[in-house]
């Protein structure tokens, strides 16, 4: 009676333990947030044309994907960012949302010119960035990045 009781005992702890461990990998993959593949590069020019900075992005070029952005992913590298690319030049509006990081939002217009930068706009704020001009691309990078590579509105860029 006592082997059964204690046999039935660690069946019952195996599966108790088995389940908390699936549950913790659970929360820890949910904890690490989503990771990006990094498909293009971006470089912003200077005025003569030298490249200040080169970076690679993710692309966002479907509805899906824009609206996504860079929603719950907690770790992008200082060399690396996301593009988004519209159809249509015209006013664009982002926020934060749901964003962990701090980034500087990037406006560019069709042609390839920086029409307005928002720098280290705040995590999960639910702010609306505007380009205030038209634009067809966004660029985003970590809060920051530009001030530390002296790219300006009139910057252009390359990709």
């Amino acid at each position: 009676m006592r082997i059964e009781f204690a046999l039935i005992t660690a069946i019952i702890l195996t599966f108790s333990f088995l389940g908390c461990t699936q549950e913790e990998t659970k929360e820890n993959n949910k904890s690490e947030g989503r990771t990006l593949s990094y498909e293009q590069s971006v470089s912003f020019l200077a005025t003569g044309g030298d490249t200040l900075t080169t970076i690679n992005v993710a692309i966002a070029d479907s509805d899906k994907e824009r609206n996504q952005g860079l929603m719950d992913v907690r770790d992008l590298p200082s060399d690396k960012g996301m593009l988004f690319i519209f159809d249509e030049n015209q006013p664009r509006s982002f926020w934060m949302a749901n964003t962990p990081l701090s980034l500087d939002i990037i406006f560019v217009n069709a042609d390839y010119k920086i029409v307005r930068i928002h720098h280290s706009a705040q995590p999960y704020s639910e702010k609306s960035f505007s380009s205030e001009k038209p634009a067809k691309y966004v660029i985003e990078t970590n809060g920051g990045f530009c001030i530390a590579h002296d790219i300006q509105e009139g910057t252009k860029v390359s990709f």
